[in-house]
């Protein structure tokens, strides 16, 4: 055996210790061993361990001269907090979330229209970003009898990629690899099954840029071409973990699931309809990170790819 497997092997030994632990702690000891962690994530660890510049430069891009670095340093702790809550909360969900008690759990935005979108008999891409609980929403359709083809990266541990892979599908979804993504949501989309991704990374030189939180970024152009060739419906939506004050009357954490926007292929026609359409999402996408934007995961650079046409135009000018 070698080095890597052993570090593979003890990595998966220390996650199920965790895993055993967190699953027998009440939900209020449980919260405060994440916020615990947050806080020595974000005020001891150096910070370019924690990525502190990018997530801080996102935020101010994002929001301007609306928060001062006071304010942008709250958020990025909240952002900590958050996601050291959303690792609680994985683990404890088979455990804490069931169709039975479906409704202590969630509150619905918008529910209809999500749900008219399923029955159409037209295909659904459902998209969402790196904000709230992204587990719970994916959970929650396969709880409804809709379950997807859910993209996502593969695990470097194999132990670890088996189990959130059991995870996952444990409700009646699919994982499909984001290594060989297109192959296979063309296979859902050809069938009419629905499929599942997050759709806020950048998307490199080739990608479609379009605006998001008011300055260009470049988006994975085949979220479009794909709704459009298939005649896809486009759900915009998430969960998210509401407020201290909308916490009673729950064993456990309760959220709101947003349909943020019903976006239909339909409706784009014209020669412009991929930049259209992938402006028309990113945008559902930009205000559903406002809803809590402490829940958003502003450790990506999401605007790390600098458009094109200005390039251009700057090499124009400067000759």
């Amino acid at each position: 055996m070698d080095a890597r497997q052993l570090r593979y092997r003890a990595e998966y030994a220390f996650f199920l210790g965790v895993l055993f632990v967190l699953r027998c702690l009440p939900v209020s000891s449980a919260n405060r061993f994440a916020d615990a962690l947050a806080w020595f994530l974000h005020r001891m660890l150096p910070r370019k361990w924690t990525r502190y510049k990018v997530s801080a430069e996102n935020i101010r891009t994002a929001f301007g001269d609306e928060l001062g670095d006071e304010q942008i340093d709250e958020m990025v702790h909240g952002m900590w907090q958050h996601l050291a809550r959303l690792m609680v909360e994985i683990i404890q969900i088979e455990r804490r979330f069931r169709l039975a008690n479906t409704t202590k759990i969630l509150d619905f935005h918008q529910r209809e229209e999500c749900v008219k979108a399923l029955l159409t008999g037209r295909p659904v891409i459902f998209l969402s970003g790196h904000f709230g609980n992204w587990e719970i929403s994916v959970n929650t359709m396969g709880h409804f009898q809709f379950p997807m083809g859910v993209v996502a990266r593969d695990l470097d541990n194999p132990w670890l990629h088996r189990w959130f892979l059991n995870f996952r599908e444990s409700t009646g979804n699919a994982m499909i690899s984001k290594r060989g993504a297109s192959t296979e949501l063309v296979a859902c989309l050809e069938t009419g099954r629905n499929v599942s991704l997050l759709a806020d990374q950048d998307a490199g030189r080739r990608g479609q840029f379009v605006d998001f939180f008011g300055r260009p970024a470049s988006t994975f152009k085949s979220i479009a071409l794909l709704a459009l060739q298939y005649d896809a419906l486009i759900v915009v939506g998430g969960s998210w973990r509401l407020p201290p004050s909308r916490q009673q009357d729950t064993h456990w954490v309760r959220f709101e699931m947003v349909t943020e926007d019903v976006i239909d292929s339909r409706d784009f026609d014209t020669a412009d309809a991929i930049p259209q359409l992938t402006q028309a999402f990113t945008s559902s996408l930009e205000r559903l990170i406002c809803r809590a934007p402490q829940q958003y995961f502003w450790v990506h650079r999401r605007w790390k790819t600098p458009p094109r046409v200005r390039k251009a135009k700057a090499a124009k000018h400067a000759a």
